[in-house]
């Protein structure tokens, strides 16, 4: 008799003590279910409601109203999760997750969604998932609160900012705080506040909130509101002309690249090469074939194809130039324009042997991961690939400098340029070292495809899109002078960047040209001449 009491007794107890739990999930399957009759102008209400709640069973429900997956029974108004297509649905219960069985799609009736629907099912997530152990998630919630604010997700911010620890996420939930507070009813000193804390944290959201409440604001709010436009406004120009310094910066490690090689060979030389630019497309087909081996036989060795490709890219042009100047410039030397002929019909060819191993489509290079992405400086967005390009073109510039100025080939390369016939009386052979000369501008000219391959198209005409640039930077920098091609580089990559929002890409260019054509005029030699009796004379 007592065990029968005591069992009675704990049954009870159970019973009392899951009620609770068994009619908040009553009353959140109320909630949903009126999802199923509300009309499109009273979603928001529901959403709203449900977000209330504060259940996270009401996430995923949420999501599967975004995504159009809520449908309403007819026969009761019951609302299911769905899956499948064709006649037959299966039914799942939003609230426990458990499967509902089946049922014909003519006795369901779609909960209607659009996009204003979606934007307040988006701000109901991010309310919710404000106060989630994951900092991303809390991260993604306050940037969705931020962009679409909603005065029923205020409480809900302030708690999550007053929990949060993240310095981060902490400075996103005062913008999201201060973005919601301009559409809610709290008092005029609030919103004043609230306008300062937009205007110090700037940024586009910021001025996007401040735009939509300068609309509806009290008279006395709008000269603070405007205030703080203008302030944003001007630091975003700072922040705009920043990046284009930062985009001038990223072209003119590509045109030094493309016009480092270019640079000494011209110098010591006095070779117009019109195929430097194939050197530049080899590089990068090397790097290509690089990519499919790792590929296919070695993928866990893809994040180092880079550094595999470039000392092959290297070798494979440093050889075809070679080749070019024995079989055909080295009899062509005093003949500038039989030479700037003989190099173009070399570049012909070279392309056309590459469309006939290739194809003539773009072929994919892929990003190494430490390559992928970008970061956010203060108001610079900076991609890896080209932060690494401009490194890398500043890492084979110095190289180059140190080679021409602490090595024997360095001083023989030098000694050619100034003087040619002195250097040849002195028992310099001033045949290979042009050969050499000629060999070491198109290694380089490969490695400079290595590094365009990655922000690139690599097809057959890569190289054509920066023969003509890079000539304009050896000419404008001063015809064999390194320091003048960085120079000349970099002063034309921003120029370019700055001109082309006014004038447009292509009367950019031409301005350009225009441009070094006058200075040229001023000064026939570059920014900085060589010096020397045979190149003064």
């Amino acid at each position: 008799m007592y065990r029968i009491f005591l069992s009675l007794l704990v049954a009870v107890f159970l019973i009392a003590a899951s009620a609770p739990g068994a009619r908040a999930e009553e009353g959140l399957r109320d909630l949903v279910n009126a999802l199923g009759g509300a009309k499109l102008s009273d979603m928001d209400e529901h959403i709203a409601a449900l977000a209330k709640t504060g259940d996270p069973k009401v996430v995923p429900i949420l999501e599967a109203l975004g995504e159009g997956k809520l449908y309403a029974r007819k026969a009761d108004g019951q609302v299911f999760q769905v899956k499948g297509s064709g006649s037959k649905l299966s039914l799942t219960d939003p609230v426990s997750g458990e499967s509902a069985g089946e049922a014909p799609k003519a006795a369901l009736s779609k909960v209607k969604v659009n996009n204003g629907i979606r934007r307040a099912v988006r701000t109901a997530l991010g309310s919710l998932t404000l106060m989630s152990p994951d900092r991303s998630a809390r991260l993604s919630a306050a940037q969705s609160v931020l962009q679409s604010p909603n005065a029923d997700a205020l409480d809900a911010i302030e708690g999550a900012l007053a929990a949060e620890k993240d310095f981060e996420v902490r400075a996103l939930l005062e913008q999201a705080r201060a973005t919601t507070l301009l559409v809610s009813d709290r008092p005029l000193e609030e919103k004043k506040q609230a306008v300062q804390t937009l205007k110090e944290g700037g940024g586009r959201d910021a001025l996007s909130a401040l735009f939509s409440a300068l609309g509806s604001a009290d008279e006395s709010l709008k000269p603070d509101i405007e205030t703080a436009i203008a302030g944003i406004e001007q630091t975003q120009a700072l922040w705009a002309a920043g990046q284009n310094v930062w985009y001038g910066l990223s072209l003119g490690s590509v045109l030094l690249l493309a016009a480092i090689g270019l640079a000494i060979t011209f110098g010591v030389m006095g070779i117009i090469n019109m195929a430097h630019g194939e050197m530049v497309m080899l590089g990068a087909y090397t790097t290509f074939l690089v990519q499919e081996v790792v590929r296919t036989s070695f993928p866990g060795l893809f994040d180092w194809s880079l550094a595999i490709a470039l000392p092959l890219a290297f070798l494979v042009t440093g050889a075809v130039g070679l080749a070019m100047e024995r079989g055909v410039i080295r009899f062509l030397y005093g003949r500038p324009l039989e030479t700037l002929l003989a190099t173009w019909g070399m570049s012909l060819i070279l392309q056309q042997a590459v469309r006939t191993i290739f194809g003539p489509t773009n072929r994919e290079v892929g990003n190494p991961s430490w390559m992928s992405g970008a970061f956010e400086l203060g108001g610079l967005t900076i991609t890896w690939n080209r932060l690494w390009i401009i490194v890398f073109a500043l890492a084979v510039f110095a190289a180059l400098l140190f080679l021409l100025k602490k090595t024997p080939m360095g001083l023989q390369m030098r000694a050619v340029t100034q003087n040619r016939r002195m250097a040849s009386s002195m028992g310099i052979r001033t045949p290979w070292v042009d050969a050499l000369t000629f060999a070491l501008g198109s290694g380089i000219a490969g490695m400079a495809g290595v590094a365009l391959s990655q922000i690139d198209n690599v097809s057959p005409n890569l190289g054509q899109g920066y023969i003509i640039d890079s000539f304009m930077v050896v000419v404008f920098g001063g015809v064999g002078n390194l320091w003048g091609t960085l120079v000349g580089a970099f002063s034309l990559g921003i120029l370019n960047k700055f001109l082309e929002p006014y004038a447009g890409a292509v009367l950019g260019k031409i301005l350009v040209l225009v441009l070094i054509i006058l200075f040229i005029q001023k000064r026939p030699r570059g920014l900085f001449a060589l010096k020397g009796r045979a190149v003064e004379a």
